[in-house]
């Protein structure tokens, strides 16, 4: 009794969106982490949101959490995606900046 024939195809395909996700989150929590880190730090409590040391912090862990698998990558992408979301354009329009 074999395997099924195209289990083999599968299981790269598999391999390979896991990759490309991987990838897509690392990048965008690195992203975040250094436009968190050009950002002057009296900005982040000027528009009420957790400190920049605190920002740093959650997004660095969160590109390394990109490494350990699914659940890593979804706590990374949650993490860049409400910093991204929720505090940029908060500091980019405190700062005057465009968006």
């Amino acid at each position: 009794m074999g395997s099924h024939p195209y289990a083999y195809e599968v299981s790269n395909l598999v391999v390979t969106v896991l990759s490309i996700l991987q990838i897509a989150a690392l990048v965008t929590a690195v992203y975040a982490f250094v436009h968190a880190a050009m950002q002057r730090p009296d900005a982040y409590t000027a528009v009420g949101k957790l400190t920049k040391p605190v920002w740093l912090v959650i997004l660095g862990v969160a590109a390394a959490l990109t490494f350990i698998g699914v659940f890593g990558m979804a706590i990374a992408a949650c993490a860049a995606g409400v910093y991204l979301v929720d505090v940029r354009p908060k500091l980019l329009e405190i700062q005057g900046k465009s968006h």
